[in-house]
């Protein structure tokens, strides 16, 4: 019986078979070599054409899965030569058809990426007012969401019962809820985030925990890209507690100092200038004329004290330190030619002559002196 067993294995025609199915298979993988390296390309290409970033969008999201349903549909086919397998046998319909589920899954998680970009577009052109910080939000649902569906898909295929996992989710959603707690709390603070719209991304904004750039908002957390170039993910539940100043939405950017100038100034001097600053920032380019403040306010310990506030038109750090480079610089100048010097701070010391001789009396005797 061994003998008939072995004879039957190595049959010509079972043999035969097998090199159809080998020839098969890596035929298919030749067509997926073949629609990677020329169809696909062409496809792009005409998608170019068309002007549709929509249909851009797909191509390139199910570049990857298309090249896998290639390799999916070669091995269905093979299996029809393959003289110990059945293309009947319902586990691996099972497998087949979950492959196949897995395949557009992907595409479609591919395609809500970069879902954020199809909704900028979208809300370029028909106007939905779509917060940017919402955008991102949005995409990583629509992931969740295929993800979800598609393991339930596949679980059905498989013969389980998804709707008795749900119910059981369902009696044991209390404990869920009570060991999810954070979670919850952080879900809640993202969504009044969004909903309350205290920054977008890309925001300079600052709380008592940090500040710096908004890069990200997920369901947990918000990650802030700080001036040091570090990276900081805050909670979404600390977050939406805090005080947030958001230093995107200045209008304008204000400059505020005071200029201490030595005692010895006279008060003539003094006057000019401070009407001459007040001339400069009132005829200077950069510089709001709305609110320009130069006052003499302050008798200080070393100085006299000339408050300058003023609020430059740009709100650009690097163009802010600029203007503000150039009003010291000339300020400098006005200095300089009306001969007033700026304050440091001194003290002066006077000594009495006859308290000092009290003190070397008050010595202890020293023959040396």
């Amino acid at each position: 019986m061994n003998w008939r067993f072995w004879e039957y294995i190595f049959h010509y025609e079972h043999w035969y078979s097998l090199m159809i199915a080998a020839a098969i298979f890596f035929g298919f993988l030749i067509a997926r070599r073949l629609f990677a390296k020329y169809i696909f390309k062409l496809i792009l290409a005409v998608t170019h054409k068309t002007k549709s970033d929509l249909l851009n969008y797909i191509v390139k999201s199910y570049e990857k899965p298309v090249g896998w349903l290639f390799v999916i549909v070669g091995v269905y086919i093979a299996v029809y030569y393959v003289p110990f397998l059945e293309q009947d046998n319902e586990l691996f319909e099972h497998f087949i058809r979950s492959s196949v589920i897995i395949v557009i899954t992907w595409g479609l998680y591919n395609l809500a990426s970069s879902s954020s970009l199809l909704l900028m577009k979208v809300n370029d052109k028909i106007n939905l007012e779509i917060d940017q910080i919402l955008i991102p939000f949005l995409s990583k649902a629509i992931r969740f969401i295929v993800i979800a569906i598609s393991l339930s898909i596949i679980a059905q295929e498989f013969g389980y019962d998804v709707s008795g996992f749900v119910a059981g989710l369902g009696l044991g959603g209390l404990a869920f809820a009570l060991a999810a707690q954070e979670v919850i709390k952080n879900l809640f603070g993202g969504v009044v985030i969004i909903t309350e719209k205290p920054f977008t991304m890309g925001d300079w904004i600052e709380t008592p925990s940090v500040e710096g750039f908004v890069e990200d908002i997920t369901f947990r957390s918000t990650r802030v890209r700080t001036f040091a170039e570090s990276l900081v993910t805050l909670p979404n539940a600390t977050l939406s507690n805090e005080p947030i100043t958001n230093w995107s939405e200045m209008g304008k950017r204000r400059i505020y100092f005071n200029l201490g100038v030595e005692y010895s100034t006279p008060k003539e001097k003094l006057e000019t200038v401070v009407k001459r600053i007040r001339e400069l920032l009132e005829n200077h380019n950069d510089i709001d004329p709305e609110t320009i403040a130069v006052r003499f306010t302050e008798y200080n310990s070393s100085s006299l004290d000339i408050m300058l506030y003023f609020f430059t038109k740009t709100t650009d750090w690097g163009e802010y330190i600029k203007i503000k480079e150039d009003i010291n610089l000339q300020i400098m100048d006005i200095l300089s030619e009306e001969d007033v010097s700026v304050a440091f701070p001194t003290r002066t010391l006077y000594l009495n002559a006859e308290d000092e001789s009290v003190e070397r009396m008050n010595k202890p005797f020293n023959q040396d002196e």
